[in-house]
């Protein structure tokens, strides 16, 4: 405790002060662990104390054990004395757009389980993790998992009713009269669709670049341009005629939303309960948008 604060102040006297204690205490126990290591940790310049090389990498991985601990013991003592607790990791939008309007249902029929999720954009190994499962697409890093299959990602153009005066487009050809968004690292996403619709003349590339879904969904509701976005993320929009699908063409699934879980989890009550829950919700929504 003595190192972290101090290398997080570097300062030996406000590491004292933090933990209550002397600063010749502090100066000592990291004496202690410098000789103990054998590396020199901290360099000592007249009063001021800097973190060296190999006292910062260490220290960061000291950091990050602690914020580990710190977590594990929270979540402990949070723990509910009936019921049980999920840790879930999600992709974002996905979660606030399609899962947490979801989880009074849940809530209700299970009041003795508590979800905690996390943002997690990219796969992750669960050794590594306090995770007990994840919302996210299917993807090779997840071999050896099990996984189950929610439902497929269906892309739509949308836009602001006020940029096409409230009309929806002829032909999609119209669309080249436009600015195209685009997310990064879907850079494929309008050739693929005018690909589909059998529009291989259009540029697909032009156009302005966010890094988020919920970036493009705002810059259309702005007026900015015409999105392609997964249609679960905007159907409130939608309802409500913030947003406007102008034209009615669904892109083949590409990506695929899985609820993901190590096999040592099964015997899991809550997960299992969980598990059992999403396939319900999950069957429904596809249902309703068909």
């Amino acid at each position: 405790m003595a190192f972290e604060a101090a290398g997080r102040h570097e300062s030996f006297s406000r590491a004292a002060e933090e933990l209550n204690l002397t600063e010749g205490a502090v100066s000592r126990q990291i004496g202690r662990l410098e000789s103990y290591l054998g590396v020199l940790l901290f360099s000592r310049v007249k009063n001021k104390v800097h973190l060296t090389e190999d006292g910062q990498l260490y220290w960061e991985q000291v950091r990050s054990d602690l914020e580990r601990i710190e977590a594990h013991t929270l979540n402990l003592i949070g723990r509910p004395s009936e019921g049980g607790v999920i840790e879930l990791a999600a992709i974002p939008t996905f979660t606030n757009r399609w899962l947490i309007p979801r989880l009074p249902d849940f809530c209700a029929r299970h009041p003795g389980i508590t979800i905690n999720i996390s943002e997690r954009p990219d796969p992750f190994l669960f050794a590594d993790s306090p995770f007990d499962a994840a919302l996210h697409f299917d993807h090779p890093a997840w071999a050896g998992m099990l996984r189950d299959t929610l439902f497929g990602e269906e892309l739509v153009p949308i836009c602001s009713p006020k940029l096409t005066g409230g009309r929806t487009f002829a032909s999609l050809s119209d669309i080249s009269n436009f600015v195209l968004l685009h997310k990064r690292g879907r850079w494929d996403g309008w050739r693929n669709l005018f690909l589909h619709a059998g529009l291989d003349h259009l540029n697909p590339a032009g156009g302005i670049r966010y890094d988020l879904f919920t970036m493009i969904i705002e810059a259309a509701r702005a007026g900015l341009g015409i999105g392609l976005v997964p249609r679960l993320y905007v159907a409130q929009e939608i309802q409500r005629g913030e947003l406007l699908i102008p034209f009615e063409v669904r892109l083949p699934e590409e990506k695929t939303y899985c609820l993901i879980y190590p096999e040592r989890k099964i015997g899991s009550w809550p997960l299992n309960v969980f598990v059992s829950w999403i396939g319900e919700v999950s069957r429904n929504y596809v249902l309703s948008r068909h």
